[in-house]
């Protein structure tokens, strides 16, 4: 039996597609550190994320492709990633170490976007990336007591301010320098400083991506981080009624206006199942973000269900899915993380040109 070769473990794998990258594993260069040595293959499979969602199938599908070449006696294949980083984007010397800057915003207060940002850099950071959370809400930042951080203060080291860290996210906002009670009385000028501050001053080191979460509305501090920072796209959170939709177009529009692509838009609060009953009921009504997104041509990256337990563990700092993967609840916000890394990961791999 003669020993497989190289180019016949590659033709193997290349039926092999990335689904929203449109091109084979082989020719998007995943394939690593491809080996032969009596009769056995061992290769790694470079992802453009750790939160990749077809990460198992693609593990599954090479097992069995390079199995069946003639000659193979054992396969050995390994999965690792490299967060290919955003294009170069107006403020791209700020955040060098920053492979995704993500923008998380929402029309209008009350929608649950900080309750999204938490949850999500969590779900983030469980996939092994490495994750940061700002938090930009100057004037209601609710970052540190939802992750359990209220009494904590940074530090400063090599000239720079340290970021908190819990959960493996790295953290800043203006909550652990003013303190829990102390509001944030400040006029535009100040609020757009100290988010420049927080972008240049924080030693954030190397992240695949950092979640900033906004003030509500289309003000300064969002036209100060779309222009002093290098986006790579914004996530807009909004809950299921009709009347939502205004709110997420002015949001849309704003970003469209200074060149930040919307990675999509999640509907909060959408839904509640009965623990007793088992019923589910529409309370804010429901497909709101859906119809949205449809209608501004935007990703619909999911909907999070209504929950007391959400509360309950933003108020003690402990963010639900810190806890479990498992129930409704964790798992939209596993699958909207997988959503978010996968919509980065298309913005940023170089497209294919199209043959004519």
């Amino acid at each position: 039996m003669s020993a497989p070769t190289e180019q016949q473990i590659l033709d193997a794998l290349r039926p092999i597609r990335d689904p929203d990258l449109n091109q084979d594993i082989v020719s998007l260069g995943f394939i690593k550190n491809l080996e032969i040595a009596n009769g056995k293959v061992s290769f790694a499979i470079e992802l453009t994320t750790p939160a990749c969602p077809v990460k198992d199938m693609f593990e599954r599908e090479a097992m069995e492709r390079v199995g069946a070449v003639e000659g193979v006696q054992e396969v050995d294949v390994t999965m690792t990633s490299n967060v290919v980083a955003a294009p170069a984007s107006a403020g791209a010397d700020v955040l060098p170490g920053v492979r995704h800057t993500v923008a998380i915003a929402s029309g209008k207060g009350g929608v649950g976007k900080s309750t999204v940002a938490v949850n999500l850099a969590v779900a983030l950071a469980q996939t092994g990336a490495r994750v940061g959370l700002m938090d930009a809400d100057v004037y209601g930042p609710s970052i540190p007591i939802m992750m359990g951080l209220k009494t904590a203060r940074p530090t400063v080291g090599e000239g720079k301010l340290q970021p908190l860290d819990r959960f493996g996210i790295k953290m800043m906002s203006i909550g652990f320098i003013a303190g829990e009670e102390t509001p944030v009385i400040w006029r535009g000028p100040m609020v757009t400083k100290l988010i420049r501050q927080f972008l240049t001053d924080v030693d954030w080191g190397e992240l695949d991506y950092l979640l900033i979460d906004l003030p509500p509305g289309t003000g300064d501090a969002q036209l100060t981080l779309a222009q002093a920072a290098p986006l790579a796209g914004a996530i807009i959170v909004t809950t299921p009624q009709d009347v939502a939709l205004e709110d997420v177009k002015r949001g849309v529009r704003m970003f469209e206006r200074v060149n930040v692509p919307v990675v999509g838009i999640v509907e909060n609060m959408s839904f509640f199942v009965c623990s007793n009953c088992g019923d589910r009921h529409e309370i804010f009504h429901h497909g709101g973000g859906e119809k949205a997104a449809a209608n501004f041509e935007v990703p619909f990256l999911g909907a999070i269900p209504l929950h007391g337990k959400v509360r309950e563990g933003g108020d003690a700092g402990v963010p639900i899915l810190s806890g479990t993967q498992e129930g409704p609840i964790a798992e939209a916000f596993v699958s909207i993380g997988g959503a978010v890394a996968r919509e980065l990961s298309t913005l940023a791999f170089p497209q294919p040109e199209a043959s004519v």
